[in-house]
Parts: C-alpha cells; sequence; structure tokens
C-alpha cells in the first residue's frame, strides 16, 4: 500500500480544519441573531428602500435631548434612510408635556413641508412615549404617523417619577395622573398608524417595566436591557429600523 507524505497528510488536516472552522462560524452566525450585540442587518429590499424615504423623528425622555439619537441615527443610514430624513425633536423636561405634544405636532407639520411626506415615523425613549402619545392620540396626530416605536416609555407611568415630582411632566408620568389617563382610555392604538414597543426587566426606571406596552401594539420583550442601554443597543435599534421599514 502507497504511503502518504507527511506534508500531503498535513495538507489534508489543515483543509479539514479550516471547513470545520467554517461550519462553526455559520453556526454561530446564526445563533447570534438572538445575541445581545449582534449587528444590525441593513434593509435591502425594494419595498425597504422606499419605506426608508419616509422621515423619522426621534423624540427624547426626561432630561434627554438630540445627542441620545446619535446611535441610532448611525443605525437607521446604515438601513438606508439618508441624514437628511432623521430629525431629533428636542422639548422642556421640566415644563408640561401638553405643551411638548404641541410642540412636537408643530415640529412633525415643519418637517412634512420640509421634506414634501405625507407622514412621518416616530421613534421615542422613555417620557417621550408621553409626548408622542399624546400627539396621536389627543391631537389627532396618527394621521401623521406610519410607525410609532417606543423604547422603554413610559407609556402607563412610571413610579421612578416620584423623585422628581417638584416638576409637571414627572407629575404627568406617575402612574394614575390624569395625563396618563388621557392616552390609556379606550384605545390606545389608535388611527392606521402601526405600533411597537421594546421593554425589559432589566430597565431599572420604568417602573413596572411593562409600563411600556400598548394594547393593540407589537409588544417586544427585550431579554435584558437597561433604561440607558437602548440608546445605544445596536440589535434593538436594527430591530426598529426594520419595523419602520416594513
Amino acid at each position: 500500500m502507497r504511503r502518504r507524505s507527511p506534508r500531503r497528510l498535513l495538507g489534508v488536516l489543515a483543509a479539514v480544519t479550516v471547513a470545520f472552522s467554517l461550519f462553526s462560524s455559520a453556526s454561530t452566525a446564526g445563533a447570534a441573531d438572538t445575541a445581545p450585540k449582534a449587528a444590525p442587518a441593513p434593509a435591502a429590499s425594494a419595498a425597504a428602500a422606499l419605506s426608508t424615504s419616509t422621515p423619522v423623528v426621534f423624540v427624547h425622555g426626561y432630561t434627554g435631548n438630540a445627542s441620545n439619537w446619535v446611535t441610532a441615527k448611525s443605525v437607521f443610514q446604515l438601513n438606508g434612510w439618508s441624514s437628511s430624513k432623521l430629525f431629533t425633536y428636542d422639548y422642556n423636561s421640566y415644563g408640561n408635556n401638553i405643551t411638548n405634544a404641541q410642540g412636537l405636532a408643530s415640529f412633525v407639520n415643519n418637517v412634512k413641508s420640509q421634506t414634501g411626506a405625507s407622514k412621518v415615523a416616530i421613534v421615542n425613549h422613555s417620557m417621550g412615549g408621553l409626548v408622542s402619545q399624546y400627539y396621536l392620540k389627543v391631537l389627532g396626530g396618527n394621521t401623521s404617523v406610519s410607525h410609532l416605536a417606543s423604547i422603554a416609555g413610559a407609556n402607563h407611568g412610571t413610579t421612578f417619577a416620584s423623585a422628581c415630582l417638584i416638576y409637571v411632566t414627572c407629575q404627568q408620568m406617575y402612574p394614575g395622573s390624569s395625563y396618563i389617563s388621557q392616552i390609556t382610555s379606550g384605545d390606545e392604538t389608535p388611527g392606521a398608524t402601526r405600533y411597537a414597543t421594546w421593554y425589559s426587566a432589566c430597565d431599572g426606571v420604568i417602573l413596572p417595566y411593562t409600563s411600556t406596552k400598548l394594547d393593540g401594539a407589537t409588544n417586544n420583550n427585550v431579554a435584558c436591557q437597561t433604561h440607558i442601554g437602548y440608546l445605544t443597543d445596536t440589535l434593538t435599534l436594527g430591530a426598529i429600523a426594520r419595523f419602520v421599514a416594513s
């Protein structure tokens, strides 16, 4: 029987090793679809590309500002949006959320006028949920909004607001407030707008954490994410971008 040279045997072993490594990598990539830090996949279909022409308005939370959305904007751009279609709405965290919602209404109208779009998508975080819900439900803004994505929104209030009750916004954010009664009574997801929320037991600020969920929305339970951690969570932000593009 002809013996194989040591060099040839080493070559065969190397080829087998490479093949096994490639298989292992492919298996790991499949599992990473549900891993906490997987990279967001770009929305590449023709339908998604058409949807990325919809302007997106980001609405920050209590004490937040436009800088909260730096990562989100990058993720949306990776998913097909141009920077000219991404807007941030800043408001007074210590004023009145009714005034803040009225300001959001004016801001959306300006975005529609500037871009020529008939509707915008809204992505909010924390107390931005209260501002957005009041705009869509009480002020009739749902006719101007195609998608509403609420990230850890204080949609039914949070007992954490007891730490800042000297401000009217925190009074409105406390569970059972008249403000919350207005936005939660009856239909919580009015109009043809598509609604989705993202919430987590690890939130730590929205208490109870299920406060974010909206009846009639697609409510996504994130395995474990902190309240501020969402703002740099590219996996969740990627899912939100794909939801808005749907």
